[in-house]
């Protein structure tokens, strides 16, 4: 239990701590916290970073437990049943996703009633730098993991309106933390708006995203941002299945 409690102080620091900042935070002697952290490693819950300091952050299978979580059976009904209700509210495909590595990955996604459709099911994968609730997610992070993770990322061009500079999408990471709205013009599908806002959870921290695309020349992405409200009512709804 004290090796789950530390795990849980690492997940709350929002970024890589040093063993003594460790120390100094979570009560353990320096020899149980060094066990700790070691078994931790090597269960692949924690990563130590190469460096100096020597740094530990949590690990990439700690993300897949916390997918496998927020995926399993009883939340996903609830989850869908809020979507369902907003297509039929606004009549527009909507969707819900996470943060997963360098990507958004797709959690549950309900299509409009409309000929034009999209390949998009629960499991796909979409590029960060062009979609709204990419850029919204990654707005989302500490500066200090943003920053490492815009290190990985390629900035490839899908359409005309791909962000492909660091520059701009910094610039657009920063619109989306003062408006806490993300928006894709045609950036990642030629022809398809998208307006993402965040899901909170209790301490005000962003869980996930709601997304709405639909096609430019029929709702044009003015009519998407004037969903916002709309949407953010359905995102206090689908906190609580997280």
């Amino acid at each position: 239990m004290r090796a789950l409690s530390l795990l849980e102080f690492l997940v709350a620091a929002d970024r890589p701590l040093s063993p003594a900042e460790i120390l100094q935070g979570f009560d353990a002697p320096k020899a149980s916290l060094h066990r700790m952290l070691s078994a931790l490693v090597a269960g692949g819950l924690v990563v130590r970073e190469p460096g100096p300091r020597n740094i530990y952050t949590v690990g990439p299978r700690l993300a897949r437990l916390g997918l496998a979580i927020v995926t399993r059976s009883g939340p996903k009904q609830l989850r869908h049943a809020v979507l369902t209700k907003l297509v039929e509210d606004i009549g527009e495909t909507v969707n819900v996703t996470v943060l997963h590595e360098s990507s958004i990955l797709y959690l549950d996604r309900i299509e409009a009633p409309w000929p034009l459709r999209l390949d998009l099911q629960p499991g796909s994968r979409v590029p960060l730098h062009c979609s709204a609730s990419g850029k919204l997610l990654l707005s989302a992070l500490p500066r200090n993991q943003r920053t490492a993770l815009m290190q990985q990322l390629r900035l490839d061009r899908f359409t005309a309106n791909t962000i492909t500079d660091m520059g701009r999408l910094e610039a657009e990471l920063e619109r989306c933390v003062e408006q806490q709205i993300g928006v894709d013009d045609e950036e990642f599908i030629a022809g398809i708006s998208c307006v993402a806002v965040p899901i909170y959870d209790a301490d005000g921290q962003v869980l996930a995203a709601l997304a709405v695309h639909a096609p430019a020349v029929r709702s044009p992405l003015s009519r998407s941002l004037s969903l916002v409200p709309r949407l953010q009512r359905a995102a206090a709804e689908l906190a609580n299945t997280f």
